[in-house]
């Protein structure tokens, strides 16, 4: 039972981590109908400046959630504004290929100056230790990530689907030229949508750092799984991409205890059998 609770326990981590970034990249291309393949460097980059925050400036691990989010998704506005916008309107191809030479070049700077070995990063002491549930012991930590990933995966689902602001980004995108009829910038409407999209990603960075170390191919070893989360959810559903990242976290973690073999290709044997049974994804919509 302990044995089966930690490989539980394990695939929620994993999963907060899944459903964060695949809610980026759902935000993305739900919004703006770019495949961004540089998700996975962004996220490195958040760990990344969560590090720089606590150990050139000082400043720790609270003020980093939200310094490090909004450093990065500045730097992802400008990527936006100076790089995707020429290709919004052409084949999803380009989009993807681009970001996927930004993420090499990203990737590559990081290696070049930190190499390939993990930095560390402390837990703060406010959540550090660990609570005995009887069947299990749950490091605090653990438990505020899953947590917080599930709070802000829920805020960010709101504020798209049940907001004023929502509703516009997604007029937005639909109907472009009506929305500037009512007033409404749609370019800084679009560079704002990537930036939230990149900034879930560098969040997701900052909360695993502590778990995972900081290393600069942190991202890659994390982004074909969150696409596979993200084509099992449904290409830009929201709480498609939230609900199928916990979810396969726990399937992958109850795969570690029952078949340990198969951990690490059960994501992608489900999602070849959603695409043969539903190609739009279990809540994704036909085109």
């Amino acid at each position: 039972m302990n044995a089966l609770s930690a490989q539980l326990l394990v695939g929620l981590i994993n999963g907060s981590f899944y459903a964060l970034l695949s809610l980026g990249l759902a935000v993305i291309f739900g919004m703006l109908n770019i495949i961004n393949f540089a998700h996975g460097a962004l996220y490195m980059m958040g760990a990344f400046a969560a590090y720089f925050l606590l150990n050139v400036m000082g400043i720790g691990y609270w003020p980093a959630l939200i310094l490090a989010p909004v450093a990065v998704g500045i730097f992802g506005m400008i990527l936006e504004r100076t790089m995707l916008q020429w290709i919004a309107s052409m084949d999803h191809l380009y989009g993807l290929l681009l970001t996927f030479g930004l993420a090499l070049i990203i990737q590559g700077v990081f290696q070049n100056y930190f190499g390939s070995s993990g930095l560390p990063y402390a837990i703060p002491d406010l959540l550090k230790g660990g609570m005995n549930l009887g069947f299990m012991f749950l490091p605090i930590y653990r438990g505020w990530v899953v947590v917080f990933s599930l709070v802000v995966c829920l805020a960010t689902w709101y504020l798209i689907e049940r907001t004023r602001l929502g509703a516009n980004l997604r007029a937005a995108t639909e109907n472009p030229t009506l929305v500037r009829a009512f007033g409404i910038n749609v370019p800084r409407m679009i560079t704002l949508t990537y930036g939230l999209g990149v900034g879930l990603a560098a969040l997701a960075g900052v909360l695993s750092a502590p778990i995972n170390q900081v290393r600069p191919l942190m991202g890659a070893d994390l982004i074909i799984v969150v696409f596979a989360v993200v084509v099992i959810g449904g290409m830009g559903s929201i709480m498609g991409s939230i609900i199928t990242g916990f979810a396969l976290g726990i399937v992958e973690g109850l795969t570690k205890y029952f078949y340990p073999e198969a951990s690490n290709t059960v994501v992608f044997v489900l999602m070849v059998l959603v695409l043969l049974v539903k190609p739009s994804g279990l809540t994704g919509r036909a085109a």
